[in-house]
């Protein structure tokens, strides 16, 4: 209506979507045209942080990001300016093509970008080689699956009626998780361990399943390396021994394990819960070693589903076009320690983009101590104004993914989407691609990689996963692609079959096609469990899943207006708190104040405060990530927020 978004529904070009879509993005008109939409370039006029900016044109912006950026160079070189970006709502297009050729052009720092799926990303192509991940529908065939740390309700909720069709035709779903996440009507049996205890639950499944003789050696021998070491670590972890650890009983360790062991097909679910401790790397090993140990490949339904993004094979150099630099490595999670402590050269000039740090990073105290740094240059390039464009000294409006052209890809399924605008662009927004070409200009340097029409070719090119258009597979012609794509307006992949089928038409990218169980990739010893950071004072572990609400702090500006910490109600009894009560949430690295919610599906020695929430939604300006630590897991470096360890009393 007059050019403005009245609703948004699912499309049904996608038989997996076929319509539906979950309820935060059919609310996202909220943000298109709420009161936090960037609608203009602004410059800060007040103190960090205040919020307070006056308008400016996109080339005085520009213009002055160039100088600052060309000042810094000139004094400190490249490594001095930090680009901190994460996912966004970009795909193919908006991402890794013009801001990595700025970036790399100068010589900038690079960032590990850490903070979600290193884990379970470093331990999958480790024991499988980017394997493709079992597909959604074929979970229907399944007559035993593990959920294990992922929450499909409100993260994947296109998974959940395909887990209703398996109990359907007689199959049983196992919940692995400190919450119990889904109702009766999805779980059959739920295991509430304590987090970060996942890796031990695992191996006493894989040594419970060697006791009892359920171990599948012929595929162990045909199919994998180094099964037998990981067998001998497993027999050290006793049903007893892990179920003290993850405060859960040894019997329900072992039905579980028996009844996956018993169906035939079988698979696991992994999610992203389980990754984020210093655990992280050795809990997703064990969890994923599991249907190899008990054979459960080879058939539809069967093995496991984590991230369908390396079944798409991106050649995401291919879309750069400037080879990438050996400068300096600054780890996400470390963002408030390198904005503050970084001296070689310090950090002057940080470019956000795709990213809401100062919620959504951990130490979030540190990093706002870092952007408060009045010779810290600060670009932050976003749709909203968040709790971290309010320290920035040039804030620039972008698109939101109604507003221009994108490549979709997804890491839940398999296939391809060309997504179109259906509105103009909100006040002065810009795409990424254009932004970053248009300060590319400015500062004299060559954009050397494909742009426009010729980007979206080479995107499409640049994926060597197994497309095809139901008339079968017509190469990597990117060109040729894009016709097919706007005519049908969905790729889908041909395995063969629409679907992988792991060991069957998809196998691990590793010597000999077999999957890896003692990678050397992950250390020398890759099922290293590490003790609990629990101390005296701090014994209450904080988890912050996503909600149905936010998976991400996207959203979040208008999606939380009643932000409560959640405790069993053994806890909160033992502590003398009551429902509704202003509670304070606290350790070392600072406290969070907000109204208390008595939760029994939650499990004793755990409380949990939604992700994505933003500052205005507590009583004292911050969210969980003031309590989590920055500490990394060994391998990856990934982010360790089930680490955080608090305690809660009366505010």
């Amino acid at each position: 209506m007059d050019g403005r978004i009245t609703s948004i529904t699912g499309s049904r070009v996608h038989p997996l979507t076929d319509g539906f879509i979950c309820a935060k993005v059919r609310d996202f008109p909220q943000r298109v045209y709420g009161p936090d939409r960037l609608l203009h370039p602004m410059r800060r006029a007040g103190p960090k942080g205040s919020g307070c900016f006056e308008r400016v044109s996109w080339d005085e912006a520009v213009g002055e990001i160039a100088r600052k950026f060309a000042v810094i160079l000139e004094r400190r070189g490249g490594e001095a300016i930090l680009p901190f970006f994460y996912g966004g709502s970009n795909g193919l297009l908006t991402q890794g093509t013009t801001d990595e050729r700025l970036f790399r052009s100068i010589g900038a720092s690079r960032l590990a970008r850490t903070v979600c799926a290193a884990p379970t990303g470093a331990v999958t192509d480790a024991l499988y080689g980017k394997m493709a991940s079992v597909d959604l529908p074929d979970f229907a065939l399944a007559r035993f699956i593990i959920v294990w740390g992922a929450n499909p309700k409100h993260s994947n909720i296109h998974l959940m009626p395909y887990l209703k069709a398996a109990r359907e035709a007689g199959g049983r779903v196992a919940l692995i998780d400190p919450r119990r996440t889904m109702s009766g009507q999805y779980v059959d049996m739920h295991l509430p361990v304590f987090p970060g205890t996942d890796g031990a639950v695992a191996l006493a499944m894989i040594g419970h399943l060697e006791r009892a003789g359920a171990v599948d050696r012929a595929f162990l021998e045909q199919h994998t390396v180094g099964w037998e070491k990981l067998l001998e670590r497993a027999r050290s972890w006793t049903l007893e021994r892990a179920a003290a650890r993850a405060r859960v009983e040894a019997r329900d360790i072992a039905a579980i394990a028996e009844a996956f062991a018993a169906a035939d097909p079988a698979l696991v679910r992994c999610g992203w819960g389980l990754e984020r401790n210093r655990n992280g790397e050795s809990s997703v090993a064990a969890v994923l070693a599991l249907p190899a140990v008990a054979g459960k490949f080879g058939k539809p339904g069967g093995g496991y589903a984590l991230s369908s993004s390396p079944g798409y094979g991106v050649d995401e150099e291919r879309l750069i076009g400037v080879p990438e630099a050996n400068t300096r490595v600054v780890n996400m999670n470390r963002l408030g320690r390198a904005l503050l402590e970084e001296t070689d050269p310090p950090i002057e000039a940080l470019f956000v983009y795709n990213a809401n740090p100062v919620v959504t990073v951990p130490d979030q105290n540190r990093i706002v101590r870092g952007l408060e740094r009045e010779d810290l240059f600060t670009v932050v390039f976003d749709q909203v104004m968040t709790d971290t464009a309010l320290y920035a000294d040039i804030a620039l409006p972008a698109t939101t993914f109604l507003e221009h052209t994108e490549l979709s890809i997804s890491y839940g399924t398999y296939a391809v989407m060309l997504a179109d605008p259906v509105i103009e662009p909100a006040g002065e927004a810009k795409p990424n691609e254009e932004v970053f070409g248009l300060i590319m200009k400015r500062m004299g340097i060559e954009d050397r990689g494909p742009r426009g029409e010729n980007l979206l070719k080479e995107a499409l090119a640049a994926i060597s996963g197994p497309l095809t258009t139901g008339e079968g597979a017509f190469g990597r012609d990117g060109g040729a692609r894009l016709e097919r794509l706007r005519r049908d307006r969905l790729l889908t992949f041909d395995f063969p079959g629409p679907r992988p089928v792991q060991f069957g038409t998809v196998f691990p990218n590793l010597p000999r096609g077999r999957a890896d169980l003692w990678p050397a990739a992950l250390g020398p010893d890759p099922y290293d469990i590490l003790d609990d950071p629990a101390s005296g004072r701090h014994p209450l572990a904080l988890i912050s899943p996503a909600t149905d609400r936010t998976i991400s702090s996207t959203l979040g500006e208008f999606n939380h207006e009643d932000v409560r910490v959640e405790m069993h109600p053994d806890d909160a009894a033992s502590r003398r708190l009551r429902e509704g009560q202003d509670v304070r949430v606290h350790n070392d690295l600072g406290e969070v104040r907000v109204r208390l919610r008595i939760n029994a599906g939650l499990r004793p020695g755990v409380i949990y405060l939604p992700k994505g929430i933003w500052n205005r939604h507590t009583k004292n300006g911050r969210v969980g990530t003031a309590l989590v630590p920055d500490t990394i897991s060994a391998v990856s470096g990934g982010a360790c927020f089930n680490d955080a360890r608090v305690e809660v009393g009366p505010a």
